[in-house]
């Protein structure tokens, strides 16, 4: 349906332009080569966008880029967005066969990659879209170049075309981006937003986030992830973005004392890492003004220790791809413990409702599928309408996630509604017994899930990180959760591993998991 264009607000290539036009000196971006100013960002990506017009892309196209946390990175987002075309980011840790589904899937027309962190697979994908006849550059020159078709180096051709205007040329109605889903239950799914909704999610993160005022944000999970959706709201704030590529525990810290680094975003397996490592007592951390964490549930003792040992810092983000962000749990709420195992209470533009099987609101403090509505959520999944009508039912998008909402309007996350266990009859929600885990002395990590079983149907099992010099029977952990929750959610089977699988986000690989105990037999 067409948007009465008095209603629209700007579009995404008029909110880029304002950010780097109002701070043109300042520094916009630093990694491990040197600093870049908003100017000189401002002026690449008008050179990028010629570069893409020159090649032949036309509004309504797309552009497929695996990159690393560097500023080019986010400069061809902008270019290709307020061309009026569309982009699609290929996780930098993911696995080639899903790469190359993505560029299928999401009909792109061209493809970037980034040659000097990911140069054997940049072979790979530029040579699978040279034989699809679609156009490729890499970041700066590629090793490869010599023996495949393919438009060459992205860098050459912007210093080639010299300094070009900053081309805002999308629309509201315009799709902007194709993301895709983790993939941890099968093919990864595109979730299509158009530009419309992506300034929403900015104004939200203003409004709602409590970002410094004069921000110097690390970033250091994948630019694709949700860290990514900070960088706008960071040079909004007129701050500086640090980039590293991977996570190091003493290498941030380190970054963290030597910058000043006020502002940053962490998964919670980042967060144990931190807790765990002996630089933590040696560095200074006092710079640190906000920490938001999420992407997975955190464990409530490990996250009164970040709270104790790093301070009053901490805010739990809760979003999908579907829609971020939904609700956030403040600083200061952080500071109430029976809050601590909420995600908070909903962003600006976003409603939330709690709802039965039938589709009927439950009374507070109930459990039910958590349902939301807000301008920042997405359209739909690309080319999968019978799935997007599953999902967005009566204009509400049902998230598959089990929560509950207490009087005072805070959302309690029970678990993923496909990740409830059926044990004996009885619902186990993993998260509870992972809870209960975490609370033992011994346990530093952990992951519950289901396995098939004759007897029970499914068995609650648990898999298991020790803390560094401490110890524990698998009979004692299973007592421990019994006293704590019952006999229902007590592991059938508990075992101990040096380390849990994580996904390419840093989320724990229960699917990993699964498959390796199933295989053990």
């Amino acid at each position: 349906m067409e948007i009465a264009a008095h209603l629209t607000g700007p579009t995404i290539g008029a909110q880029i332009r304002r950010v780097l036009e109002r701070y043109p000196n300042r520094v916009a971006f630093v990694d491990e080569r040197g600093e870049k100013t908003y100017a000189e960002v401002l002026d690449l990506i008008g050179r990028y966008q010629a570069v893409l017009s020159e090649a032949g892309l036309r509004r309504g196209e797309g552009v497929a880029a695996l990159g690393a946390n560097r500023y080019e990175v986010w400069a061809l987002g902008a270019a290709v967005q307020s061309l009026g075309l569309y982009a699609t980011w290929l996780h930098p840790m993911g696995g080639v066969s899903d790469q190359i589904f993505q560029i299928e899937d999401a009909r792109v027309s061209a493809l970037v990659v980034d040659e000097l962190h990911h140069s054997e697979r940049g072979r790979e994908l530029v040579e699978f879209v040279a034989g699809a006849g679609l156009t490729a550059w890499s970041f700066g020159p590629a090793q490869f170049a010599g023996d495949l078709e393919f438009a060459g180096d992205l860098e050459t051709a912007a210093a080639r075309v010299g300094p070009q205007p900053f081309r805002d040329e999308g629309g509201p109605d315009d799709r902007a981006i194709i993301n895709y889903t983790g993939g941890t239950t099968g093919r990864p799914k595109g979730v299509t937003r158009r530009q419309i909704s992506m300034g929403p999610s900015t104004a939200d993160i203003l409004a709602d986030f409590e970002i410094p005022a004069s921000p110097r944000y690390l970033l250091i999970p994948p630019m694709s992830h949700v860290a990514g959706t900070n960088v706008t709201p960071t040079l909004a704030r007129g701050g500086t973005v640090h980039l590293m590529n991977g996570f190091d525990p003493a290498a941030v810290l380190e970054v963290i004392e030597r910058e000043r680094i006020n502002f940053t975003l962490f998964v919670p397996t980042m967060i144990y890492a931190l807790l765990d490592h002996p630089d933590l007592d040696e560095r200074d951390t006092s710079s640190l003004e906000y920490v938001l964490y999420g992407a997975s549930p955190m464990s409530e003792s490990r996250l009164r220790e970040g709270l104790e040992r790093i301070g009053p810092v901490f805010a739990q983000l809760y979003g999908q791809t579907e829609c971020y962000p939904i609700s956030i749990l403040s600083r200061e709420d952080h500071q109430n413990p029976e809050r601590l195992l909420s995600c908070g209470k909903p962003v600006q533009s976003v409603d939330v409702r709690v709802l039965d099987p039938l589709g009927e609101e439950v009374p507070l403090g109930e459990s039910g599928e958590l349902c939301i509505r807000g301008r920042g959520a997405m359209d739909g999944y690309w080319q999968r309408d019978d799935l997007t009508a599953e999902t967005i039912v009566d204009g509400w998008l049902h998230t598959g996630d089990i929560a509950r909402i207490d009087e005072e309007g805070y959302i309690y996350i029970v678990d993923r509604k496909k990740d409830m266990i059926i044990s004996g009859g009885f619902n186990v929600y993993p998260r509870e017994v992972e809870d209960a885990l975490a609370t033992h002395p011994a346990v530093a990590q952990m992951a519950v899930f289901g396995v098939p079983d004759e007897k029970w149907g499914e068995q609650v099992t648990a898999v298991v990180v020790l803390r560094a010099g401490q110890s524990a029977e698998p009979e004692q952990l299973m007592s421990h959760v019994k006293e704590l929750k019952g006999a229902v959610q007590a592991p059938k089977q508990v075992l101990f591993v040096d380390q849990l699988p994580q996904t390419a986000v840093g989320k724990i690989n229960k699917r990993a998991l699964s498959d390796m105990v199933v295989d053990r037999g």
